[in-house]
């Protein structure tokens, strides 16, 4: 198995065996596309996006590797009530990354970016939630 599906697999992993302030289950998919009727209960989604490989030593490379997270949830209302525990649970998920190794591929998490931290269009358009973390984990081969 390619080293970035261990990752995004180990990611899902470690995401449904942590606590939140939300239940949910998360799920690794190469294609995060969902009708607004799948997005009624809270969705988070992993998604392998990227490597970066780099020549560390005669012979060792080192692989960067960027895994998405997304946190989606069609919404009843667009207020501040019903949108800050979405935010939360986004922030809560980039918090239980910080410093985690992952294994296997022994992956040492190097940073999390959030962004966007929620989608205005997918929130305006389809009253739908989006925010996107995107994880960068190295790795030595």
């Amino acid at each position: 198995m390619s080293v970035i599906v261990q990752i995004a697999d180990a990611v899902a992993g470690e995401l449904n065996g942590g606590t939140f302030g939300q239940p949910f289950t998360a799920e690794r998919n190469y294609l995060p596309l969902y009708d607004l009727k799948e997005l009624k209960s809270l969705r988070v989604t992993v998604v392998p996006t990227g490597t970066a490989i780099e020549s560390k030593a005669r012979r060792t490379a080192q692989h960067d590797v960027e895994i998405d997270v997304a946190v989606q949830q069609k919404l009843v209302k667009t207020d501040n009530a019903t949108i800050d525990p979405l935010m939360s649970l986004t922030e809560e998920i980039a918090d239980h990354f910080r410093f985690k190794r992952l294994a296997p591929p022994d992956a040492v998490w190097i940073k999390t970016e959030n962004e966007p931290v929620y989608a205005q269009e997918h929130l305006d358009q389809y009253r739908v939630f989006t925010s996107l973390l995107t994880l960068t984990f190295r790795v030595l081969r």
